[in-house]
């Protein structure tokens, strides 16, 4: 199943790799949080679906999270300056199952939300190169 949040954000690839790292994960959610062990790639968290390891990798537009252990192979990448939004911030949330509970779906729903949220104040707060 796929999940997307287009925001009207324009940043830059490199502005958003620096910045939203798993040491400023509060910077990006309310939803997980690191518990353990923290590098530049992995961090143990804890949240709303329980503790996981958090992998973080750059990618063209910006950067990738996946939840190592999640039975439903949860990963997200938020990215910039790629079509068919270019000039805008897309999240785009994956799992590893065509169907899902409710529930779930609802939980997941509230992830995105809360990072929506989590970003729009950021870019709202800070004053941030846009091209």
């Amino acid at each position: 199943m796929e999940f997307f949040r287009v925001l009207n954000i324009q940043t830059q690839e490199q502005f958003i790799q620096n910045t939203f790292t798993l040491n400023q994960l509060e910077l990006l959610t309310n939803d997980i949080f690191v518990i353990g062990n923290i590098a530049s790639a992995e961090a143990q968290i804890g949240g709303i679906w329980g503790e996981f390891t958090l992998t973080r990798a750059l990618i063209k537009g910006g950067f990738r999270f996946a939840l190592k252990e999640c039975p439903n192979a949860l990963a997200w990448t938020i990215t910039t300056g790629l079509n068919p939004e270019p000039n805008k911030l897309v999240i785009h949330l994956t799992i590893n199952r065509q169907v899902q509970t409710p529930e779930f779906i609802e939980e997941i729903e509230g992830f995105l939300d809360d990072q929506c949220t989590c970003l729009q104040h950021f870019f709202l707060e800070n004053t941030i190169p846009n091209s």
